[in-house]
């Protein structure tokens, strides 16, 4: 049996993805990526919670609460991650202009200088825009912080089981509604 994967997302994100504030996740790859540019390694995975660089004043005022919870959170786990969503794409949408990605503020945590500057790193690679379908566990599994975890990088092979028992966070009409928010304001730019 193939371990499960995960995609190593800011936690403040992973929460604001599971209360369906959102259905975006917005990734140029990790420092420590292999190709030195994002690569979807799987349509499926877990959403891995990461602590390291996200802070307040790189958020919107009305998320910038939830990045103090998360790093409570963290300090109380310490030596270990609770896993509590998994997510399929649904599209992966190249991004490569500072206008096309101000069509997409709306639709985010991220402020819109950090956005910026994501899109700005690495400027030969695109911006990846991913639509996900976010789907909450029953019950979160907390997993032990492995060696192999940490790092700047995108993927992580999981080395526990992890439970598949889950629901999606928004029902079909919802998502479709977000969804196609997002692809609207694309194409407003494409146009």
């Amino acid at each position: 049996m193939e371990r499960p994967i995960a995609l190593r997302e800011w936690a403040v994100a992973v929460k604001a993805l599971e209360q369906g504030s959102q259905v975006i996740v917005l990734r140029k790859g990790g420092i420590s990526e292999e190709t030195k540019e994002f690569k979807l390694e799987s349509p499926e995975f877990y959403l891995f919670p990461s602590f390291e660089h996200q802070r307040p004043d790189l958020v919107k005022p009305e998320a910038s609460e939830m990045v103090s919870l998360t790093q409570a959170e963290a300090a109380e786990l310490s030596d270990r991650v609770r896993l509590s969503s998994y997510a399929k794409v649904v599209e992966d949408i190249e991004v490569t202009d500072v206008e096309t990605l101000q069509q997409l503020d709306e639709l985010h945590i991220w402020t819109e200088d950090y956005a910026e500057e994501r899109l700005k790193w690495k400027r030969t690679k695109p911006l990846h825009v991913l639509i996900l379908r976010v789907y909450k566990l029953e019950k979160p599994i907390e997993i032990p912080m492995r060696e192999s975890y940490g790092g700047c990088k995108s993927w992580l092979w999981l080395e526990d089981a992890v439970p598949s028992s889950m629901s999606p966070v928004l029902d079909d009409d919802k998502f479709e509604h977000q969804a196609n928010a997002v692809r609207n304001q694309i194409k407003i730019r494409v146009t």
